[in-house]
């Protein structure tokens, strides 16, 4: 597992790209827009995103935001898919 941390600037964008391995991005200040092919949407602080290994993405800000994304799993290592399930 590895951590990084991310702030981006008011109209900051991250081009279109894809991640070998599935990463979570937590929000810890202002709001993440991001796009996930044509779906877009946003998290506030506090909330999550999950994104596939493979998964073309991109993210930007309109104000000041921050957030941790983790990145899980080993290079080289067959990713699986995230998957937010329900224990019975």
């Amino acid at each position: 597992m590895r951590v990084v941390g991310l702030r981006l600037q008011t109209g900051q964008r991250v081009p279109e790209h894809r991640n070998a391995l599935p990463l979570a991005v937590i929000v810890t200040q202002g709001v993440l827009h991001y796009s996930e092919g044509s779906q877009e949407g946003r998290a506030r602080a506090g909330e999550l995103v999950l994104i596939n290994p493979g998964e073309r993405h991109t993210y930007w800000a309109e104000e000041e935001t921050a957030a941790y994304m983790i990145f899980s799993g080993l290079p080289g290592v067959r990713a699986r898919p995230w998957s937010l399930r329900r224990r019975p």
